[in-house]
C-alpha cells in the first residue's frame, strides 16, 4: 500500500500531492498511484477505454515507462500523457522517443515563468519594469490593500468573480462545482490559499495560490471589469510575491507562458526566469485507437472553442 506521507515527501508538485489525487476522486476520476506519482484515469465515452493523464511527475526512466506502459496495456488504457515536472534535457527526450512516445496536445504551457524568492525586496522591486513599479505605487495610493483571506465569503467572491470574467474573456473554464471540490481538498491541507484585493471595502481581484514544498504557484485569477484603472492586479502579483516571502518559499511559478497574450506581457513586468520543461509526451499502448483519438480530440476543443466564443459555454458559469 501506499502512504500519504511517504507519497507526498517524494512529490515535486501540487498536482502530485494526496489531496490532489483526492479531489480528483471526489471529482470522478480513478486515480491510481505508483511509487513514483499519481495519474488520473479519463473515461472516452460510449467504449471501454480510458485515457490517462501523468501530471507533473518526476523524471521519466525506464523502470517508470515500462511500468506505465505495462499497467495501459491491461487496463484498456489508448495511452497515457506525461507533462513531466522536469526542465527539458536531450538524454531525457531520447528515451521517450525510444519507448514509443510522440509528442502531444499540451496541456500546461511547455514554458513557464519563475522569480526567486530569495532576493530581498528591494532586489526584487528594482528588478521589475519601471511601469510595473508605478502601477504596483499606483494600486496602493487608490487605497488598494492585497491579503490572504481563506474565509467562505471570499470564496464565495472568488466564483462571482470568475463567472464575470469567464463571460467577458469568452474562454472554457471548469465549474463551479470542480473549484469548490479542489478548494474544499487542498485549502483544508494548506496547499491552497485565496489572495484578495479590496478596493473601498469590495473584493475586486481574488487569486488562488498554492503552496507545495520551496514553491508557490499562481494557477486561478479572477477580477471585476470596474475599477479598471486601479491596478489592483499589480498589487496582487507584488502581494503574492510578499506572502511567498513570508512563507519562506524559494521561488515563485506564474503557471505558464503564452507568447503574446495579454497577461504574459503582465507577468513579463516582474522580471521573471523563463523555464521550459520537457513538453507533452502521450505515452502510446494503442496505435489504431490513439490516432482516432487525437481526430475526435481536436474537433471536441473546436467546438468548445466555438461554444465559448458564442457565451454557450457548459463549462457552469
Amino acid at each position: 500500500t501506499i502512504d500519504k506521507v511517504r507519497f507526498d515527501k517524494v512529490s515535486t508538485h501540487p498536482l502530485q500531492s494526496w489531496a490532489w489525487g483526492q479531489f480528483r476522486q471526489a471529482w470522478g476520476n480513478e486515480v491510481r498511484r505508483f511509487s513514483f506519482g499519481q495519474i488520473t484515469l479519463h473515461k472516452i465515452p460510449f467504449t471501454p477505454y480510458k485515457i490517462g493523464m501523468f501530471i507533473r511527475g518526476p523524471l521519466p526512466d525506464q523502470k517508470m515507462l515500462t511500468e506505465l506502459m505495462s499497467f495501459a496495456k491491461q487496463n484498456k488504457v489508448i495511452f497515457i500523457k506525461l507533462e513531466p515536472n522536469v526542465l527539458k534535457n536531450k538524454k531525457t527526450v531520447e528515451l521517450l522517443r525510444k519507448n514509443g512516445a510522440v509528442r502531444g496536445k499540451t496541456l500546461f504551457t511547455p514554458t513557464s515563468f519563475r522569480i526567486d524568492l530569495t532576493k530581498s525586496e528591494e532586489e526584487l522591486l528594482a528588478s521589475f519594469h519601471p511601469k510595473t513599479r508605478y502601477n504596483i505605487r499606483l494600486a496602493q495610493k487608490n487605497g488598494v490593500e492585497g491579503k490572504i483571506d481563506d474565509s467562505e465569503e471570499a470564496f464565495k467572491k472568488y466564483i462571482a468573480l470568475t463567472r464575470e470574467t469567464v463571460r467577458r474573456q469568452g474562454f472554457y473554464a471548469h465549474s463551479e462545482k470542480y473549484h469548490r471540490l479542489m478548494w474544499e481538498h487542498l485549502n483544508k491541507e494548506g496547499i491552497a490559499h485565496l489572495l484578495v484585493a479590496r478596493y473601498k471595502g469590495e473584493i475586486v481581484t481574488t487569486w488562488i495560490v498554492f503552496v507545495w514544498k520551496d514553491f508557490l504557484y499562481y494557477p486561478y485569477g479572477a477580477s471585476t471589469d470596474k475599477h479598471k484603472n486601479i491596478m489592483a492586479n499589480n498589487l496582487m502579483m507584488w502581494e503574492a510575491i510578499r506572502f511567498g516571502k513570508k512563507m519562506g518559499l524559494m521561488v515563485f511559478d506564474l503557471w505558464g507562458r503564452e507568447e503574446g497574450k495579454g497577461f504574459t506581457k503582465f507577468k513579463e513586468g516582474y522580471n521573471p526566469e523563463v523555464v521550459e520543461f520537457l513538453g507533452t509526451w502521450d505515452l502510446i499502448a494503442r496505435s489504431f485507437l490513439y490516432r482516432i483519438y487525437r481526430v475526435s480530440e481536436t474537433l471536441r476543443w473546436l467546438f468548445l472553442r466555438l461554444l465559448a466564443k458564442l457565451g454557450l459555454s457548459k463549462a457552469g458559469f
